[in-house]
This record gives structure tokens, C-alpha cells and sequence, in this order.
């Protein structure tokens, strides 16, 4: 067994080296507690993990869209749960709409979803990357013109919206909200001389950023994702109707057919006969979907342009295997996320694989309290070591990524005080070291350990054995996309800095 003095002093070492980051880390969310709002803390229960987008949910053309809508959503709940809204439409004149913050279980019930009416629907998930987490920034955002409703729903985020929003206002548009989205409203309803379905083609064209839009105008669904294809959309149908929806798990909660995924550029327009209009915004630049949709958001019984994610982690921990083997006695995955990874690891090395780790699914969102102690407990709380499968043993422990470093010290230390001998770390994605400008809430590169640390420096930070991450070709091989074709590109930023849009030249994060 290892010397409990000379653990306690490396442990107490790394803390030291992460201190700076700490204070950064527990300052932004005492400021969210002292504020009444609701911190989001990721699916996995962790502190310093990304933090999912947005979801988006359609359905044209069937007699239950609402109810449609509040289980696709459901589906979605991992990708937001700050907030969620339904807007349906009969036939282009009423639209009904709710929305409030919390899961959709909590803001929806059987009274609320009768009261939905129409054929019509939009839904959102929501987790605030642009805007704060308020009311008035729960999606779908709806306004009423002389031209008639509006109804919008995006997944992602505008990167020009500030630039847009500043010339809006200087000709006199009054936002409502502080989302980034609302500058498309006022764009499309700013155009003279045509009706506004017609205004939201050339106000796509003036956004640039990834994004995916489910846009009611009148009596007419708009559907549209950005020229990259950074964030995803798919489309199905189920009884004659079409759904649409940010990820496919959805169409399969509902029982709907996948049909295939919107283009990059691609703009869909439906009308109240049924008929579908094909239309592009612009030619597909550079085909870039994000990286992390395959590595960590998305669900791993979802597909992404044919792959299925739990495959694709799957053959991540094959290729992390073999890149960075370790003689060691078990392989243990952080829930839920990094499990099929680990499973992947596990059968390349033939260590076996077994629960180390145990989240518990029972938390719900938490307050931060103001107190690094108390928040020591929460990670507690929501994740537990078993002592029986790790102690005295040699522990590969895989990981879909390190942002901070703060949760990866404090996991390490759980394994430890678990009595694990070894503990090796096994990141399925390369260094993250840059911020996200497309709808990702992600700290300013300055708070991103791998922005300015080594690997040794950051093995050592966290308290680690070992530690390695995942190639970039390696990454792009086990998903099976290839930089540079025209079909399989990737938006690989986060890793290498290299954008496939102009972002903010003096930008230190998304400002979200």
C-alpha cells in the first residue's frame, strides 16, 4: 500500500497547482448562486465539464405536435437543462406557446401540452451559451409583427451577433432578450417590400457562426443549418408528418423514421399544403461538424451523418489503447459519457473492464453553494467510487476530456481514498486548449488547463500516475472523418486553433 503521508502531500501539491484555477472556477459559480440561478453541471456531474448547447425539436404536419414535441425534448433533456418552451400553430394565425425554466418534466404536464394546439410545433432545450439564464432568453422566442408571428429555435450560437445587434439598434431596434438569436428576428422582420418568410434567406446569409434553426413564420415551417454543418440536424417522419430534431434518439423516443440530415447551407421551407421547398443559403464552405458532438454531447444511441456515437467512443478507447498502453488490473470509465471508451480500451488491452465509478442518477440540478468545501461534497454526491473493485488495485481511469483540471484532481483523489494503488489517466480526445464560438459553453482559454500546461505539468496538476490523450488523426480515424474532404471535415478548433469561420480576433471565450 502506498505511504498515506506522501499521498496526502502530492494531493495537497496538486491542489497547490490548481489553485489559481479553482478560485477562478468557484468565483463564476458563487456568482451564479448568489444570483438564484441555476448552474448547469453537465450530465455527468461534474464541475469543470463542457456544457451541452442547446436541443431543437419540430414536428410538421401531424395532429399531436405538441405531445410529439415534449418527448422528443425529453430525449434531448441532456443537452440543456436550464430551460424549456413549445410553440405550436394552427394554421399560421394563433400561435400557442410555453415556456419557463427547469427540465421539461417539470415545466410541461398533460393541462400544458392540451393547450398546444396545432400541427405545428417548435420545442428547445435549453443550456445558455449566449444570453443569461433568464425567462426571456427560454426558446422558442416568439414576437408578433404587422406581418404577422414569428416563432425561432436555434441550437448553436451567432458569432457576428454583437457587430449585428450594434447596427440593429443604432437604427432603432429595440431587443427584448439578450440572446444572440433574437438578431435573426429582427433581420427578418426589418426587410421591406417581401413577406417575411421570404426575408429569412437573405438574413441567414447576414449571420455567420453554427447553428441549426427551426423557424415558425405565419403559416410556414423554416428549417436551416449553418454552411459548416458544425452543429447537427435530422430529419424523419412519423405518420405522414415530418419531425426534425438535433439528435436521432429523439426519432426513436417517438417512434419516427429517420430520413437523412440536413445539409450544411441547406434551408427546408414547408407551407400549410404539405409541400416542401429545397433552398440553399450558401454553398458548403468547408464541411465541419464539431468534434465534441462525437466525443461527448450527443447521446450514444444517436447517429451523426451515419455513425453511431457509441461506436465511434467505442473505437476511441481501441485507438487510446493503442497509443498509450499501461500494465494495470482494471479499466474504469467516468459516467456516462466516457463508458463506451472505456469499454473500447478494455477489450483492445484485455484489462478487464468493470464499474469503478457510480453516479448517482438521483441528484437533480443543485445549487452551488458558496463553499469549496460543500463543494467537494457534490462531487461526492454525484459521484462514488467502489471501494471493493478498485482497492489495491491498478486503475486505468478514461475520460472524454480535462477542461479545467479541477474535476480530474478531485476524481483522482476519490479513486485514491477509494484505496486504488495506481491510478492511470486516459483522455479518448486530444488536449482541449481553446474556446468555443458556436454554441459550446466553454471558460476562456485562460482557465483552460491544456492552453498553457504540458502534459506532464497537467499529469502532475491532477495527481496522476500517467496520463495520455488521444491523437488528433487518432480522434479522426475512430470517428472515421478526415480533415479536408468534402464530406467527412470536422471542426477540430478546440484542439488546434484552426476555426472554419472568422471569429473574434481579440475573443478570449464564446462570452457566454
Amino acid at each position: 500500500m502506498p505511504d498515506e503521508r506522501m499521498t496526502g502531500q502530492r494531493i495537497a501539491a496538486a491542489e497547490q497547482k490548481l489553485a489559481t484555477l479553482a478560485l477562478a472556477e468557484q468565483e463564476r459559480d458563487d456568482s451564479h448562486f448568489w444570483t438564484g440561478e441555476y448552474y448547469n453541471e453537465g450530465m455527468d456531474g461534474s464541475f469543470d465539464k463542457l456544457k451541452e448547447e442547446c436541443g431543437v425539436f419540430g414536428v410538421f404536419g401531424h395532429e399531436e405536435a405538441a405531445a410529439l414535441s415534449f418527448y422528443g425534448l425529453h430525449a434531448l433533456q441532456h443537452r440543456g437543462e436550464e430551460s424549456a418552451g413549445i410553440c405550436t400553430t394552427v394554421d399560421g394565425s394563433d400561435f400557442f406557446i410555453h415556456k419557463g425554466m427547469g427540465l421539461v418534466k417539470e415545466v410541461f404536464d398533460n393541462d400544458r401540452i392540451a393547450s398546444l394546439k396545432g400541427s405545428t410545433a417548435i420545442g428547445h432545450v435549453r443550456y445558455s451559451t449566449s444570453g443569461a439564464s433568464l425567462i426571456a432568453n427560454a426558446q422558442p422566442l416568439h414576437f408578433q409583427f404587422r406581418h404577422g408571428h414569428i416563432a425561432i429555435a436555434t441550437n448553436g450560437n451567432i458569432v457576428n451577433a454583437e457587430e449585428i445587434r450594434e447596427e440593429l439598434e443604432e437604427a432603432g431596434s429595440i431587443f427584448q432578450t439578450t440572446s444572440d438569436t433574437e438578431v435573426l428576428v429582427h433581420l427578418i422582420a426589418r426587410a421591406r417590400g417581401i413577406p417575411m418568410e421570404d426575408a429569412v434567406k437573405p438574413a441567414l446569409q447576414k449571420v455567420s457562426g453554427g447553428y441549426a434553426f427551426l423557424i415558425m413564420v405565419n403559416d410556414k415551417l423554416v428549417v436551416a443549418r449553418d454552411p459548416h454543418g458544425l452543429r447537427p440536424l435530422a430529419m424523419g417522419t412519423i405518420d405522414g408528418a415530418y419531425v426534425f430534431a438535433s439528435e436521432t434518439c429523439a426519432f426513436e423516443t417517438i417512434g419516427a423514421e429517420y430520413l437523412r440530415d440536413i445539409e450544411p447551407g441547406e434551408m427546408l421551407v414547408f407551407d400549410k399544403d404539405g409541400g416542401m421547398q429545397t433552398d440553399r443559403i450558401a454553398p458548403i464552405e468547408r464541411r465541419a461538424i464539431c468534434a465534441m458532438e462525437y466525443i461527448y454531447f450527443s447521446r450514444p444511441d444517436s447517429d451523426l451523418d451515419g455513425i453511431n456515437l457509441h461506436a465511434a467512443r467505442k473505437r476511441m478507447g481501441v485507438q487510446l489503447a493503442k497509443e498509450s498502453f499501461v500494465d494495470a488490473d482494471v479499466v474504469t470509465g467516468v459516467p456516462d459519457s466516457s463508458i463506451s471508451a472505456a469499454i473500447g480500451f478494455a477489450e483492445q488491452t484485455g484489462i478487464p473492464y468493470e464499474l469503478g465509478m457510480i453516479k448517482n442518477r438521483y441528484t437533480g440540478r443543485t445549487f452551488i453553494q458558496p463553499s469549496q468545501e460543500l463543494r467537494e461534497r457534490g462531487v461526492k454526491m454525484k459521484l462514488s467510487a467502489v471501494r471493493k473493485v478498485v482497492e489495491g488495485k491498478r486503475v486505468v481511469m478514461i475520460d472524454d476530456s480535462i477542461v479545467r483540471g479541477t474535476t480530474s484532481l478531485r476524481i483522482v483523489k476519490m479513486l485514491r481514498d477509494a484505496g486504488a494503488k495506481e491510478v492511470h489517466v486516459r483522455i479518448s480526445s486530444p488536449p482541449y486548449a481553446n474556446p468555443c464560438f458556436y454554441g459550446i459553453d466553454t471558460p476562456s482559454r485562460g482557465d483552460l488547463i491544456a492552453s498553457s500546461h504540458t502534459v506532464e505539468e497537467i499529469r502532475r496538476a491532477i495527481d496522476a500516475d500517467s496520463l495520455h490523450f488521444l491523437s488528433k488523426d487518432g480522434l479522426l480515424s475512430a470517428i472515421g472523418r478526415v480533415p479536408g474532404e468534402y464530406n467527412r471535415g470536422m471542426c477540430t478548433g478546440c484542439f488546434d486553433n484552426d476555426y472554419p469561420t472568422r471569429v473574434p480576433a481579440d475573443a478570449d471565450s464564446c462570452g457566454c
